[in-house]
């Protein structure tokens, strides 16, 4: 840099030389013309008239510019540096100035080496603060690559993983499908997390849980007489247990089936009788699937025409099934059952946490 700043002022000392040598030609020219003019005027025989004081002073100058360069000296032609046009200096004298300028780029040196440049930094002190930026700013991004990998996600509660492996098990049962439609919301593979759901919210995933106020026991807590009425038809070991996680997730998807999808049940006379499910009824099709449309058959109880496939009808239905399932409950934990469904593969959700975190410490 400082060599670049040496070049700078060269060229303008060399410069300003140039209009020196330009100036000291143009009045050697104009000497010449003077004498000229004056041995035409004393051919003539006419009296010399005085020079101007400024004129003297001018010739004054321009014989001293004689003196170190007398008539008849050679000039060499050297072209400028820097653009600047070309310039004429004598033979021999080599760059006009070229110990003037010497004596400036040595003073100029001491003056850096002294004092150093205001605008601008030694290159090593420049280098070595890029470098500590440098370093420091990869700490920096190590430590947060750091922290979010080892920040913990969010993630369900750890007994929501037990429950799905034991829904596994109760979800081998062919005979938990409604009868006779075989409706089997609660065991399909897009949707059998409604069961750990109701579990967790209604027992906290606790397969001992026990409500001494309503009688409900067992993972899904039922009552003990609504589960053995389920129960033989599922060709369960006897007697039904409700503390059994196994017995007690078979006898809930079978209940759920039948919420959603109805039941035909042979009554003590021997006759038998069709209980509507949900999907019997045109305007809950409409919320389920976007049609009113339903299949009616004799004997059975009616369905959805179309089938329930949209997140947003599942969740819809989920609500209803968890009013049915505990009645009393309110519109809002129906919601918040609805919101943990739909958000089974992403516990993250600021809703779902919000959930969790409400529900009874015991719980989970």
């Amino acid at each position: 840099m400082s060599d670049l700043f040496e070049n700078i002022n060269d060229d303008d000392e060399l410069w300003l030389a140039d209009i020196e040598t330009m100036t000291m030609n143009l009045g050697q020219e104009l000497s010449a013309w003077r004498e000229a003019r004056q041995r035409a005027h004393s051919e003539d025989g006419s009296e010399d008239e005085p020079m101007p004081p400024d004129e003297q002073v001018f010739a004054r100058e321009q014989m001293s510019a004689q003196d170190m360069y007398p008539p008849g000296h050679l000039y060499d032609d050297r072209m400028a540096t820097s653009g600047r046009a070309g310039t004429r200096y004598p033979a021999g004298s080599g760059q006009p100035g070229a110990g003037r300028r010497q004596a400036a780029g040595d003073q100029r040196t001491r003056t850096l080496i002294d004092h150093g440049r205001r605008t601008a930094r030694p290159p090593r002190r420049v280098r070595r603060r890029a470098l500590t930026l440098s370093v420091i700013l990869l700490a920096l991004i190590a430590v947060a690559v750091v922290v979010l990998a080892l920040r913990p996600s969010a993630s369900w509660p750890a007994s929501v993983a037990t429950v799905q492996s034991e829904i596994s098990t109760a979800c081998q049962n062919p005979d938990v499908a409604s009868e006779p439609d075989q409706v089997n919301f609660a065991c399909g593979k897009s949707t059998s997390q409604i069961l750990w759901v109701f579990s967790l919210m209604t027992s906290g995933n606790n397969p001992a849980f026990a409500d001494a106020r309503s009688g409900r026991e067992g993972l899904e807590p039922i009552t003990p007489g609504q589960g053995g009425e389920v129960a033989w038809s599922l060709n369960l070991h006897h007697p039904y247990n409700p503390l059994n996680p196994i017995d007690s997730l078979e006898v809930a998807a079978r209940a759920i089936n039948n919420i959603v999808g109805g039941a035909t049940i042979t009554g003590s006379n021997g006759r038998q009788t069709v209980q509507p499910g949900l999907e019997s009824i045109p305007a809950n099709c409409a919320r389920y699937t976007g049609s009113s449309a339903v299949i009616a058959r004799a004997g059975f109880p009616d369905l959805c025409a179309e089938p329930i496939s949209s997140g947003t009808g599942q969740a819809a239905l989920v609500s209803d099934i968890y009013e049915q399932w505990l009645l009393g409950s309110s519109p809002a934990a129906a919601q918040e059952a609805s919101v943990l469904f739909e958000n089974a593969n992403n516990p993250g959700n600021p809703m779902v946490q919000a959930i969790l975190r409400i529900l009874p410490a015991s719980f989970g």
